[in-house]
């Protein structure tokens, strides 16, 4: 089964990184957030990336060319350019990269990648997001409905730090809750491919007429989330999942 993830967008509310990458190239821990995506995926079994491109895309491609030589020790001969990579990590993954357009919405996207798709189960998610959720649970539960799409629901982290009241006594402080009421698109979509007849073209938002319409069919289950998820939408989702990172103990690492 393959995992497309969008990659396309402007990023404009993060616009003091976006101006020289895309947002799915933002570092955490030294490494892009599409890197964090990609991990989740790969150490649950699933190996296969088809990577919607758009806005400032060749510098994901440069990533990639470039991640074998990078990730290991070389030796270089300087007198004919002659590159060996010494003995070091392997990664046994395969990432599509393909060119979905400059301005094409996310719809859009996940149509012009019919022909990756081939017909088959594919998974979907945003290349801005991480979360600790458990891939196999979500297609066990996505297969079990026999939808036509299943959507990963969480409920939003608190802007604010909330606070526990005994009396007038602080009980207990948080400093990011989740909001234990409402539930909002999480990403991490399991889909299958007739998804496609519901997305007009390029044009089309896939949050809007198609999901709409699947929910309106009966042919959209919610995959409940109760573990963490976090967005790269604003320098302050930026900062939080950098110091997540730096404390040793990010809560969307799973290996590596």
């Amino acid at each position: 089964m393959r995992v497309v993830i969008l990659a396309g967008g402007f990023g404009t509310r993060l616009h003091e990184e976006t101006t020289v990458k895309p947002k799915p190239m933002v570092e955490i821990g030294g490494r892009p957030i599409l890197w964090h995506i990609i991990q989740t995926y790969a150490t649950h079994g699933y190996p296969e990336f088809v990577i919607a491109l758009g806005y400032k895309g060749e510098i994901i491609k440069h990533y990639f060319l470039n991640y074998y030589y990078l990730r290991n020790d070389i030796s270089i001969q300087l007198c004919n350019g002659q590159v060996e990579v010494q003995d070091g990590e392997r990664e046994d993954l395969t990432v599509h990269l393909v060119d979905t357009g400059l301005h094409t919405q996310t719809g859009g996207r996940i149509k012009r990648l019919a022909q990756w798709i081939e017909g088959e189960t594919f998974m979907l998610t945003y290349g801005d997001g991480v979360a600790d959720i458990d891939i196999g649970r979500l297609i066990d539960f996505h297969r079990q409905h026999g939808r036509l799409a299943t959507v990963t629901a969480v409920r939003p982290p608190s802007r604010f730090g909330g606070l526990t009241f005994q009396g007038d006594r602080v009980e207990r402080f948080m400093e990011k809750p989740q909001i234990g009421e409402g539930w909002i698109n999480g990403g991490f979509f399991v889909l299958e491919p007739a998804v496609l007849q519901y997305i007009a073209g390029d044009e089309t938002y896939f949050e809007r007429e198609p999901l709409e319409q699947l929910a309106a069919d009966g042919q959209l289950m919610a995959y409940r989330h109760e573990g963490f998820w976090q967005c790269l939408d604003t320098m302050r989702d930026l900062r939080l999942l950098r110091e997540l990172w730096d404390s040793g103990a990010p809560p969307w690492r799973i290996s590596r």
